[in-house]
């Protein structure tokens, strides 16, 4: 299992919106068999292990990392696959969270006499896929939010001058936050001041141009909340043409837009001026994007922190002091009793180059 772990790493930057697995087949204690989902439409990993052990597969056992589907998809039910097979016993790390599997794949197998286990590194597994794991149980899209500081908090000098406060690396860094992300969310003002593209830079990813094709690492959907319709086409982000998403109040028709431009309106949050982000969230899981970063100024951070919309934090801190001159790091006014702050479980820290990177879970 910790070998159908491994490969299943292996679609990290690939599979999204699908859940990144891996299996392996063994008989009399030797592989005779593995795979891994590379992307969705293309075959599962159990259908990529049993294509390698041949006939090799019957009387076998298959290690799988999440539990075998049951339905008819982009491609048919690998529990099928694996009845055909022959094998003679399948250990899951984890039942499929997915209401049309859920249990019904392992009933399946064991319905044509396969014996089933389930629970086997089940954590390591539940790490793999938090955005589909959580769009299957809530609803709701798995929110990560990139933030960068100097040591101080500072984002960027008075005058707004930012490029660039952190490292090389942990610009590379965040290009791989970037790749593993359904979709990436900013706010019309970074667009604009920046000049940004936000999408995935394939000669900034370092050494995962080792692993993967150009063409097999997927552009993220670019989403732009912008509810003042301030964007114009000839900006940046708008000259490479992987999906982009404006989120506004109102539809924009003086402008004309490329085609891979799509205006979606969303209300105003409740005596706001500004889009309602509990419902953008709603309208992505809907879309099932499932996997979201946040890369945005000060407000919209905090705007989406305040809300308690935030999962996950990662935050890059630069060996640099700016003063308390700089912008800071988030905006939320509303706090203003350290009993209203918002409480972080540090999972990990590690140098990205000459930077800090933190990883936190906000506690519920």
């Amino acid at each position: 299992m910790q070998r159908a772990i491994c490969l299943a790493k292996r679609g990290h930057f690939t599979t999204s919106p699908n859940p990144r697995v891996g299996c392996v087949i063994a008989l009399n204690g030797e592989i005779v068999g593995e795979g891994f989902h590379k992307k969705a439409g293309q075959g599962h990993a159990e259908v990529h292990a049993l294509k390698q052990a041949g006939s090799k597969a019957k009387g076998a056992t298959a290690y799988v990392t999440l539990e075998p589907c049951s339905h008819f998809g982009l491609t048919p039910p690998c529990a099928e696959a694996l009845i055909k097979a022959q094998v003679s016993h399948v250990i899951a790390a984890m039942v499929d969270p997915n209401p049309k599997v859920s249990g019904r794949g392992l009933e399946l197998l064991a319905a044509a006499g396969i014996t089933t286990q389930f629970g086997l590194l089940e954590q390591d597994a539940i790490a793999l896929n938090p955005g589909f794991i959580q769009l299957m149980t809530k609803k709701l899209p798995y929110v990560r939010c990139k933030l960068a500081a100097s040591l101080d908090g500072k984002t960027a000098m008075a005058s707004g001058e930012s490029q660039w406060i952190t490292s090389p690396d942990a610009r590379a860094d965040v290009q791989r936050l970037r790749a593993q992300s359904c979709a990436v969310i900013c706010g019309a003002e970074s667009v604009i001041f920046d000049d940004a593209r936000m999408n995935v830079r394939w000669d900034a990813l370092g050494t995962l141009k080792n692993s993967y094709a150009e063409a097999d690492v997927r552009q993220p959907v670019r989403i732009i909340i912008d509810g003042k319709n301030r964007l114009t086409p000839d900006l940046a982000i708008f000259k490479t043409t992987s999906k982009i998403l404006l989120i506004r109040h109102a539809i924009e028709k003086s402008q004309t837009w490329p085609h891979f431009v799509e205006q979606v309106t969303i209300s105003k949050a409740v005596d706001s001026e500004y889009v309602d982000l509990s419902l953008l969230l709603a309208y992505l899981a809907q879309q099932g994007l499932n996997d979201i970063l946040i890369e945005s100024g000060a407000k919209l951070a905090g705007a989406f922190i305040n809300a308690n919309l935030v999962d996950e934090l990662v935050l890059y801190q630069a060996p640099k002091l700016i003063g308390s001159d700089g912008k800071s790091l988030v905006s939320m006014p509303t706090i203003i009793k350290l009993s209203e702050a918002k409480i972080l479980d540090i999972r990990d820290v590690r140098m990205v180059g000459k930077d800090i990177r933190i990883t936190a879970k906000f506690s519920q």
